[in-house]
């Protein structure tokens, strides 16, 4: 079996907080600049972008703390994202997102971005099943 090494783990986890003094889209951006030294004009307009793509570039200047948990869960989800040859490590989105009634949503945000990362595993308690429908297995 082959292995690619080269892959990173790009942790989406409550346990890995936004830089609460950051606004939304240097969260996202400070990965390309301090992981891929792309400059940051380049990365904050990749950025901006992104959150444009998913709906969200109201939020690229609120902070932390001025985010809902499901602005913070898609930010956090696009600053995994930007991590080269990322494999996407969700763990438990309904945590993070206590509101959302299935996962629909965050699968309809993963397909916007699938150009972005190499695969997307998440992490949850076997009783959260049901809410993953056919998502997830």
């Amino acid at each position: 079996m082959t292995q690619n090494y080269r892959l990173q783990a790009a942790p989406v986890s409550s346990d890995v907080p936004l830089i609460s003094n950051q606004e939304a889209y240097l969260n996202i951006a400070l990965i390309k600049a301090y992981h891929e030294n792309m400059p940051m004009r380049e990365a904050r307009r990749l950025a901006l972008e992104l959150l444009d793509r998913l709906g969200l570039a109201h939020i690229a200047l609120r902070r932390n703390p001025a985010l809902t948990p499901e602005e913070r869960f898609y930010v956090m989800l696009l600053r995994a994202a930007m991590v080269r040859d990322a494999r996407i490590l969700i763990d438990q989105p309904f945590k993070m997102i206590p509101q959302l009634k299935d996962f629909a949503p965050v699968m309809a945000a993963l397909k916007k971005i699938d150009d972005l990362y190499f695969s997307c595993h998440i992490y949850d308690y076997s009783w959260m099943k049901e809410k993953y429908g056919g998502a997830g297995s």
